[in-house]
């Protein structure tokens, strides 16, 4: 009896010849490196080099956050992935009301570019690569990083990196969003733009299907999600008159890695053929690199269990895996604390000695796409793709993306599929080690990282004598400026960073935006 994949679809006992009648193997596979991508989007992958190894990580205030970077280079991090407090996300500055209980719980706060600039002291930002996972207010904390560059004395077209700036994905899964959904995509062309003329290196948006994996997505509605909103702002672009070779090489992607080995490797192989091909087709890019989906992978927290946590070690490294033989750019593992509260320093090195043990002590990098041909693999691909295309097209039925946001679409689905998951859990028939299966009569204890509650103290501390040395009237002055290129077409960004280098706090910055703006509220609110 075959037993059902994470998307529903069939896994059957025994895979062969008849399963891939008719296949073609040019036409599906190609090879590495060359259209349609799915045996990934370099000729030679990791047989050159290993992924990016980047460790997420910031916690409490800058000072610490920079410490703990400066240790994760010291132990081979090759890039740096930036969290940062649920505030800042929100665009409040830490003195805010609604900031109050949250600062520096969940990531880093950043108040103003001194904030910034004690976060990358030391950090040579022509030698590092950054991910800062931020999406409403991603262009001020670009802006931020640009500026403190200029401070170190590096120009702007060695600055490499990636900023999230995917907020279609917070009004299906996340929440952390701030303006309606049509001026934030304006600001996102904005930044395609901005970047295009300004950081040429730097890849403007990672299109996010992590979080709504996290919120109860299985695979196929993740990347047929994922790939919606990609193609919704490539429309949003190219209605702005950008040429979609312009900015297309720059996109990036994020997905999840679950334990679900086989299926998550054909998710990855399915998303880059689907990409390749909508890039090229119905876009019309012309440019190679425009047809590539390039990704960065984080292994799901949501799977991750306070039971027994040193078994998440276990859960990390399968998942780890699976990324590395479906062929992403990037990887980030998470630490088995991280159920439980911020991760330790232990638990963060070997989170990252995970990574090392799979690029050096395997013979998996040795290889490009080492499951080529595979009959149970490639009909995976196969099914997760028929399966994601079927989700794309309901989306593209509402009018796209966007539309489907405001329907409720995209977030409808994903909580049904949500459901499912913990209906079978909690009957059993998914099994989760040390949760409803092996579990111990006692648990171990475990003594978590805890942050510091005067972080809250010292950040209103620090915005009070920020406020009280700068010119105010020249930031009132930018402040203005800002609003009036954000009421026009013009860039808004060229202002926003002489707010910011003039000291406007991040909040004082999104509040300006959000006067001419205003706030997002969804439907179901009322």
């Amino acid at each position: 009896m075959a037993r059902e994949s994470e998307s529903g679809l069939p896994i059957e006992p025994v895979y062969g010849p008849a399963d891939l009648t008719g296949w073609d193997p040019a036409g599906k596979l190609g090879e590495p490196g060359s259209y349609p991508y799915t045996r990934g989007v370099y000729p030679s992958m990791y047989t050159g080099r290993p992924w990016t190894m980047r460790q997420y990580a910031g916690f409490g205030t800058a000072v610490e956050s920079n410490a703990r970077y400066r240790q994760l280079i010291a132990h081979g991090t090759t890039g740096l992935s930036v969290a940062f407090d649920l505030p800042t996300q929100m665009g409040h500055d830490s003195d805010a009301p609604l900031a109050h209980g949250e600062v520096g719980k969940v990531g880093v706060a950043i108040d103003s570019i001194e904030d910034m600039r004690v976060l990358f002291d030391g950090i040579p930002l022509d030698k590092v690569s950054t991910s800062m996972t931020i999406n409403a207010p991603a262009a001020l904390l670009l802006l931020l990083y640009q500026l403190v560059a200029e401070e170190q004395g590096v120009p702007a077209d060695r600055l490499t990196g990636t900023i999230q700036n995917d907020v279609l994905k917070e009004y299906i899964a996340r929440g952390t969003y701030i303006f309606p959904p049509k001026p934030s995509l304006r600001l996102t062309a904005d930044i395609f733009k901005y970047c295009t003329a300004e950081i040429p290196k730097w890849n403007t948006i990672s299109i996010s299907g992590y979080h709504m994996a996290e919120a109860g997505a299985s695979p196929a509605q993740e990347i047929a999600f994922t790939l919606a909103d990609g193609i919704e702002y490539v429309r949003t672009a190219v209605a702005a008159g950008m040429d979609v070779d312009d900015f297309a090489p720059r996109l990036s992607f994020f997905f999840v890695a679950r334990t679900t080995l086989l299926e998550e490797i054909a998710k990855f192989r399915a998303a880059r053929r689907i990409w390749a091909r909508v890039m090229k087709e119905d876009f019309g890019a012309r440019n190679p690199k425009s047809w590539m989906l390039r990704f960065h992978t984080q292994t799901a927290g949501v799977q991750l269990t306070a039971q027994q946590p040193e078994v998440n070690l276990v859960r990390v490294a399968v998942q780890a895996l699976g990324a590395v033989l479906g062929g992403t750019q990037s990887l980030h593992t998470n630490s088995f604390d991280e159920a439980i509260a911020l991760p330790t320093d232990k638990s963060a090195r070997l989170a990252l000695r995970t990574q090392q043990v799979l690029a050096y002590e395997t013979d998996v990098p040795a290889t490009v796409d080492p499951f080529a041909g595979s009959y149970a693999v490639e009909k995976l691909t196969d099914d997760v793709e028929a399966a994601a295309l079927d989700l794309m097209r309901r989306v593209e039925d509402l009018g796209g993306a966007e539309a489907a946001i405001e329907h409720g679409f995209q977030k409808a689905e994903i909580e049904r599929n949500a459901y499912r998951i913990a209906q079978e859990t909690d009957s059993g028939e998914r099994v989760v080690v040390g949760v409803n299966r092996f579990q111990l009569d006692e648990e171990e204890p475990y003594e978590p990282l805890r942050v510091d509650p005067g972080i809250e103290v010292r950040q209103r501390e620090r915005l009070t004598r920020l406020r009280s040395e700068r010119d105010q009237g020249a930031v009132d002055s930018a402040l203005t400026a800002l609003k009036k290129a954000a009421e026009g077409e013009e860039n808004v960004l060229y202002p926003m960073k002489e707010a910011l280098r003039g000291r406007a706090t991040v909040g004082e910055v999104c509040n300006a935006l959000r006067e001419v703006w205003g706030s997002y509220v969804p439907a179901d609110a009322f």
